[in-house]
């Protein structure tokens, strides 16, 4: 009977113990995605700002066409990336690139540099990036925890069976919010869709030096 009893208990601290473990790598997961959401909100901003840049410095310098429509050109091909944080970096990292080489065109052109339009645009695009840095910093120390957990002993014995895996560091689930922006480099209105990581300052202070 003591046997029976010693057993129930047992099963039953085991039974507790699964349930307390199930219930934090729940709520670990929902942190990740919550703070990944954070950055693709911050992206779709980015990707948002830049048909306006580019008009603006069309406006200054216009026949520096192939500065623009890379930019352009980076920003349809990052936007259209909604898949694992690996993919979105490495898209993004491109169109820093296309970025960078268009905001330096400011030094050459003292008119667009003094454009009040081109300098709020160039402010939210700093913000832009503080706060995806900010957010990026979040989401990989919620990646770190939640590793940590799936990874660990004796959370390890549950995690697998319970469908948890490592979250990779660094989603839109609605892929339509990405799509291509359409900018028309002759007079007219532009379309532009909604929503990385830039150094906008540093890249015109490169510039200087």
């Amino acid at each position: 009977m003591y046997i029976a009893i010693g057993m129930l208990v047992f099963l039953g601290v085991i039974a507790l113990w699964m349930v307390g473990t199930y219930n934090q790598l729940v709520m670990l997961r929902q942190s990740v995605r919550e703070s990944w959401s954070a950055i693709e909100t911050e992206l779709r901003r980015r990707y948002d700002l830049i048909p306006n840049l580019v008009e603006t410095v069309k406006g200054y310098a216009g026949h520096e066409k192939d500065t623009l429509e890379a930019v352009i050109k980076a920003r349809n091909s990052a936007a259209a990336v909604s898949g694992a944080p690996e993919a979105q970096a490495m898209a993004n990292n491109v169109l820093t690139g296309a970025l960078t080489k268009l905001m330096a065109l400011s030094e050459a052109y003292p008119q667009l540099k003094a454009n009040e339009n081109f300098n709020q645009l160039q402010n939210a695009l700093n913000d832009t990036e503080t706060r995806i840095s900010q957010a990026r910093r979040f989401y990989n120390a919620n990646v770190r925890e939640m590793n940590t957990a799936v990874e660990t002993f004796p959370s390890v014995l549950i995690s697998g069976p319970m469908g948890f895996k490592p979250q990779t560091y660094f989603g839109i689930e609605d892929p339509n919010a990405f799509d291509p922006v359409k900018v028309s480099f002759s007079s007219g209105n532009q379309s532009q869709e909604p929503g990385g990581v830039i150094k906008l300052n540093s890249a015109v202070e490169e510039k200087r030096n």
